[in-house]
């Protein structure tokens, strides 16, 4: 799949001497959805920036298309579509003539047949003609995502999309942008929900300190990194644990009513029948089981918190 955002040793630092980005190389594929992650002051919206032109970089480069986004500015943003964390639109003007505006802002012939469908699209046609201000924030966001495609880009970049969306709201969001993504639109998106990137994302970037520690597809993320728990509730305490279950990693929890067991990568999975046998050899009754896999949101707690 080829590169539609193509990022190489970017840096960006301010005039106080803050680095905010710190040599960033990524490639973003067309038709892809990426979600980038990272704690507030990371670097997230800093990278938005620069790519959407808003922004200039103090060294490196970042190509859209094909095309430098400082020296052909025009040519990359006609392929961007952004949609700003904060909600700001023109609070009398309607739904209708706010995303018109906005197509025609871009320089676009008009085209009220694809107005129409990306209304629709985005559950927005029956409000077509409310004002803005009579819609409720979850609506609002939609209406920015709306004008961000009022142009036809290739790519939408969405900061915080769902960001005080209701979680009804945000799951109807969560179709929206899966069905650009079936159109060939290329989403990118920063977010705080870790079930967001879980739901919708192909790959995950996780952004600390201006610096991109991984980018990853999801599923393999979460084989490599992800750790898997088995718990056994035993029927009676144990003061401590016996050398047999020591030596196959087995640890103590809940007072001494449970044992655990962690694997991950492969690795200590061929050893739970080994840990069943050892178990019953050791004359313990089990009166309940249960195994957890961990989460993105432990695997992104884990790496950020590795951090210095």
């Amino acid at each position: 799949m080829s590169s539609i955002v193509s990022i190489q040793k970017l840096t960006k630092t301010y005039a106080n001497g803050f680095s905010a980005l710190k040599g960033v190389d990524l490639e973003i594929r067309e038709g892809e959805i990426l979600a980038l992650l990272g704690p507030n002051g990371a670097g997230k919206t800093t990278l938005i920036s620069i790519i959407c032109g808003i922004s200039v970089p103090t060294s490196g480069t970042v190509l859209v298309g094909g095309h430098d986004v400082v020296q052909e500015f025009r040519k990359t943003r006609a392929l961007i579509g952004l949609v700003p964390q904060e909600l700001t639109t023109d609070q009398f003007e309607t739904v209708w003539n706010t995303v018109t505006f906005s197509r025609g802002v871009h320089g676009a012939k008009s085209n009220p047949a694809l107005i129409e469908q990306i209304l629709k699209d985005l559950t927005l046609w029956d409000k077509r003609n409310a004002k803005l201000r009579e819609l409720s924030g979850g609506m609002k966001r939609r209406v920015l995502i709306a004008k961000a495609l009022a142009h036809e880009p290739r790519i939408l970049f969405l900061d915080e999309p769902t960001a005080g969306v209701d979680v009804e709201l945000r799951r109807g969001m969560w179709a929206a942008i899966g069905r650009l993504r079936e159109t060939g639109v290329t989403v990118i998106l920063t977010t705080h929900y870790i079930e967001e990137a879980e739901e919708m994302a192909d790959r995950i970037g996780v952004i600390s300190g201006g610096e991109l520690l991984l980018v990853e597809e999801k599923r393999a993320l979460m084989q490599k990194l992800g750790r898997k728990q088995l718990r056994l509730e035993l029927k009676e305490p144990l003061e401590s644990l016996p050398p047999t279950l020591a030596a196959l990693g087995l640890t103590l929890a809940d007072g001494g009513r449970g044992l655990v067991h962690e694997y991950g990568n492969g690795a200590g999975e061929g050893r739970i029948g080994a840990v069943l046998a050892a178990i019953e050899a050791e004359g313990l009754s089990i009166s309940d089981v249960a195994t957890r896999q961990s989460s993105l949101e432990d695997i992104f707690v884990s790496l950020v918190g590795e951090r210095p």
